[in-house]
């Protein structure tokens, strides 16, 4: 097996603003792992809230390469069994299970939900996320993509009236993600209002170890809650069964469909909502996440869109919501030229 790493510095159509950051570019490392005349494509973007840039984590690979491409596997669970016993950041190991998983479907020229045995007839809307803008460009920006689901960034002093005048403007479904910006107090007076304004649910409205305030917000919140910095793990999911209404799993944080496929079991085990989220990927890790779709009563999928220029052909995202798959095996990547 052949393993090639390389940076991608992706624009973004707009300035894309949450509670705690800002910026103009995602930088992304995209990981191709060929074998046998196919070539499986992952990816794992920089985030500094998890202190992850592309160099940490192509150190990383690059430190064990050669021992990569000659470990010898035939199902994603060995690789990426192998990636955790050499203590790869998860962002790392996700990027290169990802590329297993493609590489794998591709070899047996079946897409990954079809592996699964799961029905890609029905599947949830990806929503469309709004960052936060002054509240005219917010508007702009929902103008400019007409979409059945929006999720809108919060975590200003202007947060409700924000949302009051995007709802003159669209009946669209509304989703709230406040990226621990709001206390336990703030966020059950939040809900009442919001509720009224046709919000379907509060993602992560407290900092991520608050869960004495999530104990108060659990039992007072008229609008269900989902946690992701909460959870970021496999371990974290029985813990938020008790303090949330769902989990939205990432597959940079978890370390990849490995362990998300785990975790989607657990959490609907223990009767949570299951969505997956994205971290601004291209289409490469776009079509990772869509094969997990026919599991998923929620999704987050519009990293690509919002990028100036993606870099990849693979599962589209269609302007009513609804997704095409491409007919290629694995999650269906092929890298543009």
């Amino acid at each position: 097996m052949k393993v090639h790493l390389k940076k991608y510095v992706l624009p973004l159509k707009h300035t894309f603003s949450i509670s705690r950051e800002s910026h103009d570019f995602q930088d992304s490392l995209i990981v191709s792992l060929s074998h046998n005349g196919q070539t499986g494509y992952g990816e794992a973007t920089a985030n500094p809230y998890y202190a992850i840039t592309v160099e940490s984590m192509m150190k990383e690979i690059g430190a064990i390469q050669a021992e990569l491409e000659a470990f010898e596997w035939n199902d994603p669970k060995v690789l990426h069994a192998f990636l955790t016993g050499k203590g790869l950041s998860n962002f790392a190991i996700c990027a290169l299970d990802l590329a297993a998983h493609d590489l794998f479907g591709k070899l047996k020229e079946t897409p990954l939900h079809v592996l699964w045995g799961t029905d890609s007839s029905q599947y949830p809307i990806s929503n469309y996320t709004i960052g936060i803008d002054t509240i005219p460009k917010m508007v702009e920006k929902m103008k400019e993509t007409p979409w059945p689901i929006y999720k809108i960034k919060l975590g200003t002093a202007d947060d409700v009236a924000i949302v009051k005048e995007l709802r003159s403007h669209t009946d669209a479904i509304f989703r709230i993600d406040a990226n621990c910006a709001w206390s336990a107090a703030e966020t059950v007076r939040n809900a009442e209002v919001l509720k009224t304004l046709g919000v379907e649910f509060l993602e992560q409205p407290l900092k991520a170890d608050d869960w004495e305030g999530m104990e108060y917000v659990a039992h007072h919140s008229v609008l269900p809650v989902i946690a992701d910095e909460s959870c970021i793990v496999e371990a974290d999911v029985a813990q938020c069964s008790l303090h949330f209404n769902g989990i939205n799993i990432k597959l940079t944080k978890c370390g990849g469909l490995t362990p998300a496929l785990r975790m989607i079991a657990h959490g609907k085990s223990l009767g949570l909502q299951v969505m997956v989220g994205c971290m601004t990927e291209s289409t490469v890790g776009i079509s990772a996440i869509a094969q997990l779709l026919p599991q998923l009563d929620y999704v987050d999928m519009d990293g690509a869109m919002l990028l100036k220029k993606d870099i990849a052909n693979g599962v589209q995202l269609l302007p009513d919501g609804k997704v095409r798959f491409p007919e290629i095996g694995g999650s269906g990547v092929t890298l543009f030229q």
